[in-house]
């Protein structure tokens, strides 16, 4: 207790520490926010909820990693980490999700979780358990006479991940596939009459949402570490932040991405590192707590 009191003394007598973890907490936020869009839009259009969504996050930070350790720039493994996965997603889609969808929820989720164990086994067994990470060689920028630190690959991340998601939404926007993936997402029934193609769109969506986790991996191992398991704390975070936005609201997920990153760093440095975890898994519950509530409130005012 007496070391959480100090931290917290140490936020109001320098305040300059609070600009650092926000500018952190910001920048990592948008990764969280990148792999989150992937899984509402699983979630939205194929009612899927994925729990190998982190362990695509790690295959695409181990591609990465292992193109800079054969002596290629890290940055170049976003788009070869984003089509990897793109390939890796299709085939998973057509050898297991294909076969569940239309299952119960139970289902699906047994069929994801079973993904994401092999997945963990197989890097483990390519990689070993060590920890990772591909150094882009870049510096850090100072700020406030160098008081603040602000690492040039975390805004660099942050700047690809602003560029994937504008791209994806206009995809979504203006090609005739996101608007059929958009009709499928409204109504299936609707879309199969309207002459619209319900596999295709459904392995799309699928192969789309594992591309973006490529991406976000390869963001990932340039900026932290990557190990064969840790999927899971992507995959927590990233249901924290569909759960907090609402599917299908761009700008909630964008907003729950930013403020679990900064949620994160004012958590670790308050708590401790340790606790990181612990304080997504509470602000998981906290949503589903407040959204149980809040729809109690609604059926009794229409009652």
């Amino acid at each position: 207790m007496d070391q959480i009191l100090g931290n917290i003394d140490v936020l109001l007598v320098a305040p300059i520490f609070n600009v650092q973890l926000l500018l952190d907490g910001l920048l990592i936020g948008g990764v969280f926010a990148l792999a989150a869009y992937g899984l509402a839009l699983v979630w939205g259009v194929m009612n899927v909820k994925n729990l190998a969504q982190g362990d695509f996050v790690m295959i695409g930070g181990y591609i990465t990693w292992y193109l800079a350790g054969m002596g290629m720039h890290p940055l170049l493994g976003v788009p070869i980490a984003f089509v990897a996965l793109w390939g890796f997603g299709w085939v998973t889609y057509k050898l297991v999700v294909a076969h569940v969808i239309d299952r119960d929820l139970f289902t699906s989720l047994l069929a994801t979780f079973g993904i994401a164990i092999v997945i963990e086994q197989v890097l483990n067994i390519l990689f070993g358990s060590d920890t990772q990470t591909a150094d882009a060689g870049f510096s850090s920028l100072p700020l406030f006479g160098g008081t603040v630190s602000l690492p040039l690959v975390k805004l660099i991340g942050f700047g690809l991940a602003a560029a994937l998601a504008v791209a994806v939404v206009l995809f979504m926007k203006h090609s005739r596939t996101g608007q059929a993936i958009r009709a499928t997402a409204q109504d299936p029934r609707a879309a199969r009459v309207m002459g619209i193609d319900i596999e295709r769109v459904y392995s799309f969506t699928f192969a789309l949402n594992a591309a973006i986790c490529g991406a976000a991996g390869a963001l990932v191992a340039m900026i932290w570490v990557i190990q064969p398991f840790y999927g899971i704390t992507y995959s927590i975070r990233s249901f924290v932040v569909v759960v907090a936005a609402g599917l299908g609201n761009l700008p909630g997920v964008i907003g729950a991405g930013l403020g679990i990153g900064v949620a994160e760093q004012f958590g670790g440095f308050v708590l401790g590192a340790e606790f990181q975890q612990v304080i997504v898994v509470g602000l998981l519950l906290l949503v589903l707590i407040v959204r149980q509530l809040l729809q109690a409130r609604k059926r009794q005012a229409v009652q």
